[in-house]
């Protein structure tokens, strides 16, 4: 027996639970199947370590992408807590002694940066003409590239029109360069453009400069805030709004076919069904939807990075005695990644071996937000750690995955404890059964557990959030950037055009597509 519905939703992840609360809240019968036992995708919280009661956010951690409008049109009880610095990056010159602090007071001075603070806020200015223009558009049909740049520009703005080029025409390394000129400074910049992307800071096909553009245009201001209740409590809170409205969400549905008519082929509780849509929403990457169609796949751009979640007893010990842990770890903790440190990592992943030292980037997520931890662990000064290291690509993880999952995690604590007054291993918190609090997850662990083709967190290399001139617009699903080469099928995840990230931008777009047909 077939089953019917408007709309079937493939994955249960944050986007598809948008898009399926859209079309429920517009009276449209949805279906959502996920392949797991619950649904929230990469953005789920789980108590990692045995016997310690702390709800981690295991993958995504942090929020800059999802609109208002979103969260609003759908009534989802999501809060955002503000971080109270914006970052904090150890001297490697000084051997971690000084380092440049971002918030309400920097301190470009502490590593001799004092002439680069004007540059560096001017810098960011510059950005903000181009992305709080482009923002409030991801949320609307696709603009080419040529209507972007004329809606950004608005006339005939000559300080804008240099910014739009040393955004989205230029490799955002010469910007950089031209802006200011320590080292520190200069790295503190170009991470943006290098998280879950691998390339050069100078890599002329600019798919930095697109991975740097999407940090720095949630909410036309950039600003990456903490979810508070963790990361699931977001897919909770759509999930919630999705059933509310009357979507049908079902967990432990493996799909494993999709004809381009619409019908949907799965397996739930043993026994295989099948669901006819007229259409389909797919929150699965680009190269698996092609795998479901029986086509083949698309080459996937591979993922780059290494996440480690740690659980302390208390903060660590810096070297650097002119700021306090609660400091360096309220906000973006940078770790070797100084301009020049991150041009050799890339070098050295590159040719095939893990960089040394690895760049990384803490935050530490209880100073913000307590209430994912236990009364008894905020007693106790307990404090979490997620930890992301740069330029480790799929090619290192998945040759030997179990090894590799070993080497990557010494190289992100050899890195953490070089700036560090104490090894952070004195500090880590032990588990119910003795064993230090630590869990990494590789480009292959996503790929395994999460259906990430190549370990890829944005499903495949990000795009710009408009059209090249060239490309068609004709029908609702190309105007709204998640069309595929059938009809009915359509993306609605971080496959699409404006994809990726915590965004929900993904399933609204596809839910608009489909309303508009």
């Amino acid at each position: 027996m077939t089953e019917t519905a408007d709309a079937v939703i493939i994955g249960g992840g944050h986007n598809g639970l948008v898009a399926a609360a859209y079309l429920a809240r517009a009276g449209r019968r949805v279906q959502v199947l996920e392949r797991l036992d619950h649904v929230g995708g990469a953005a789920v919280s789980a108590h990692a370590f045995d016997g310690v009661d702390a709800r981690l956010s295991r993958y995504s951690y942090l929020v800059s992408l999802l609109p208002q409008r979103i969260v609003s049109d759908l009534g989802a009880r999501i809060r955002l807590s503000r971080r109270r610095y914006s970052s904090y990056t150890p001297d490697p010159a000084s051997g971690g002694a000084a380092g440049l602090l971002i918030g309400p007071k920097s301190t470009f001075d502490a590593v001799g940066a004092e002439a680069d603070a004007a540059g560096f806020d001017d810098f960011y200015h510059r950005c903000g003409l181009v992305t709080s223009r482009i923002w409030p558009t991801l949320l609307q049909p696709l603009r080419s590239r040529t209507e972007m740049r004329r809606e950004v520009l608005g006339g005939h703005d000559t300080e804008t029109a240099a910014a739009w080029d040393a955004l989205i025409d230029r490799p955002i390394g010469e910007a950089i360069s031209t802006a200011v000129s320590h080292d520190l400074v200069r790295g503190v910049m170009a991470t943006d453009a290098l998280i879950g992307t691998f390339a050069g800071i100078d890599d002329p096909s600019l798919i930095q400069n697109v991975c740097f553009l999407y940090h720095l245009i949630g909410g036309g201001t950039g600003d990456w805030d903490v979810p508070v209740g963790g990361m699931g409590a977001v897919s909770g809170a759509l999930a919630a709004a999705a059933s509310g409205f009357g979507a049908e969400i079902v967990t432990g549905a493996d799909v494993y076919a999709v004809d381009p008519d619409g019908e949907v082929c799965y397996r739930t509780g043993g026994a295989a069904r099948r669901v006819q849509a007229e259409h389909v929403l797919a929150n699965v990457t680009p190269a698996v939807l092609a795998e479901l169609l029986g086509e083949p796949a698309p080459v996937t751009a591979p993922g780059a990075q290494v996440k480690v979640n740690l659980m302390l007893r208390r903060l660590p010990r810096l070297r650097d005695e002119n700021v306090t842990p609660e400091q360096a770890f309220g906000g973006t903790f940078h770790i070797n990644e100084t301009y020049s440190q991150l041009a050799a990592a890339y070098g050295t992943a590159a040719a095939g071996r893990v960089p040394d030292p690895l760049p990384c980037e803490i935050y530490c997520h209880s100073l913000t937000d307590p209430s994912i931890l236990s009364e008894e662990l905020r007693a106790s000064g307990a404090q979490t750690l997620t930890v992301f290291g740069l330029h480790t690509p799929h090619a290192l993880a998945r040759e030997n995955p179990d090894r590799m999952r070993d080497r990557l995690t010494s190289a992100v604590l050899n890195s953490l404890n070089s700036v560090l007054a104490e090894p952070i291993q004195d500090v880590l918190l032990e588990d119910s059964a003795g064993r230090l609090c630590i869990e990494a997850k590789t480009t292959t662990d996503l790929e395994q557990a999460l259906g990430m083709t190549a370990g890829n967190i944005f499903h495949g290399a990000l795009r710009w959030p408009f059209a090249e001139d060239d490309e068609p617009r004709d029908n609702p699903a190309q105007r709204w950037g998640v069309a595929t080469s059938h009809d009915r099928i359509l993306l609605c995840g971080s496959g699409s055009v404006r994809g990726g990230a915590v965004s929900g931008i993904g399933g609204h777009n596809a839910a608009m597509a489909v309303l508009e047909s």
